[in-house]
């Protein structure tokens, strides 16, 4: 009996030679990652122990973005104590304002997540790094200061979920509709604690942006992980970002799956998320009635790369967002945020009325810039829609592409492109 591409990764970093699900190992990590809300609380744990430092300076990266700069007394306090620990243990890898961004986006862009890497970090979405075929997962601020301390994380190994990508997407269908297709078919634990594996003929139509969007969407289906294969496209991004070696590990033949799924991606269209769940969706086909919006979010860890950001400035040029519309637009890291500069898109958006802002999770979380008050609507390129997540608790999140909602902030309802003439 064979192994998936996650379960082979565990198994080096583990030394063994086998590996099956629901095995217990403990695995060497490549990276432990924390930001400014997780990783005081793993601080404050790692100073229980009796470790004088960090089991290695440059395999750690802290980075400052849910609420950087401070947007109060209590994230400054929090900023302060990861800036003393950063120092006094000569952190390579600190991220603060001015070279922060959003991790998820940050730390690829930064070559520090590569193929074969075990990376843990104590935030759910650190699954994003299995677009470059890592294993990489979530965890709590307490294995955070363990995985600091010892280089070390204990795992059980997941079962598989098979996903056969085929076709190519149409013009206005991204990977943000490929995962909240699947995640409407599955549902919010259709993947429980189990690696989400894609593959097929079609992974070759999606950009690396794409595939970024849809691993890190994986934990929105209860996911352990998701990870792609590593092809071309991939070990362009990473030769073209990394200096670190990678390895490149794929699935056995005789791979055993709990289960396999084929989604042809041609038949797909651009697919909204209602609230107050990421498995509630719908096409816009099925759409039947105007969905009045107060607020369009673009960008976050899920859709603040160039590419989303290419995409909506295409949308928004020469128009308008509509009187009465808030529309916030986050680059997701520095670089991104230069890149739209000189490309003019900052243009773009700030003529249509919307406004730009330095690289922050923000509002994605209900941190800030662009809190919803009682009964507004917001859709947003992010990629959680629980109550109360952008702000008060009778307030709406609608999940979407750039593509969405772009052309949803010029009409004020949620909108494709073709409706905006």
């Amino acid at each position: 009996m064979g192994m998936t591409m996650t379960q082979k990764i565990l198994a080096a970093h583990a030394g063994l030679a086998k590996v099956e699900a629901g095995q217990l190992i403990e695995a060497d990590l490549d990276l432990v990652l924390g930001n400014d809300i997780t990783s005081p609380v793993a601080i404050h744990e790692m100073e229980k122990m009796t470790v004088d430092t960090v089991f290695h300076k440059d395999k750690i990266a802290l980075v400052m973005d849910h609420f950087i700069p401070n947007k109060d007394i209590k994230s400054a306090e929090h900023c302060k104590c990861v800036r003393e620990f950063a120092c006094k243990h000569e952190i390579t890898n600190y991220f603060d304002v001015g070279e922060m961004g959003i991790e998820h986006a940050l730390l690829p862009e930064k070559g520090l997540t590569v193929a074969g890497d075990v990376i843990i970090g104590a935030d759910s979405h650190t699954c994003t790094y299995g677009a470059l075929g890592a294993f990489s997962t979530g965890v709590g601020s307490t294995d955070m200061a363990a995985g600091m301390a010892t280089g070390k994380a204990w795992f059980k190994v997941p079962s598989a979920i098979k996903f056969n990508l085929i076709g190519k997407p149409s013009k206005w269908v991204s990977g943000k509709d490929v995962i909240l297709h699947i995640i409407g078919k599955i549902g919010v634990d259709g993947a429980l604690y189990r690696s989400m594996e894609f593959t097929g003929d079609g992974v070759k139509n999606l950009t690396m942006d794409d595939r970024f969007t849809i691993a890190n969407m994986a934990i929105e289906a209860g996911g352990k992980n998701g990870i792609f294969p590593v092809d071309e496209l991939a070990e362009a991004y990473m030769k073209e970002h990394s200096q670190r070696p990678y390895k490149v590990y794929e699935a056995d033949e005789d791979a055993v799956y709990d289960e396999e799924y084929t989604i042809d991606l041609s038949k797909l269209e651009p697919t909204v998320a209602f609230p107050h769940l990421p498995e509630n969706t719908k096409t816009i086909s099925q759409m039947t009635e105007d969905i009045v919006i107060d607020q369009a979010v673009i960008g976050s860890c899920t859709n603040g790369r160039i590419d989303d950001l290419r995409i909506a400035a295409g949308i928004l040029k020469g128009r308008k967002v509509k009187k009465g519309v808030r529309c916030i637009v986050i680059p997701a890291t520095q670089s991104v945020y230069l890149q739209a500069m000189e490309e003019g898109l900052l243009k773009i958006f700030i003529e249509a009325g919307a406004v730009v802002s330095t690289p922050t999770c923000g509002p994605c979380l209900g941190g800030y810039m662009g809190i919803l008050a009682e009964g507004e609507r917001c859709i947003s390129t992010t990629n959680r829609n629980f109550v109360g997540r952008m702000g008060h608790v009778k307030s709406e999140v609608y999940l979407a592409s750039p593509a969405v909602a772009a052309a949803s902030a010029i009409t004020g309802k949620i909108s494709t492109p073709e409706e905006v003439g």
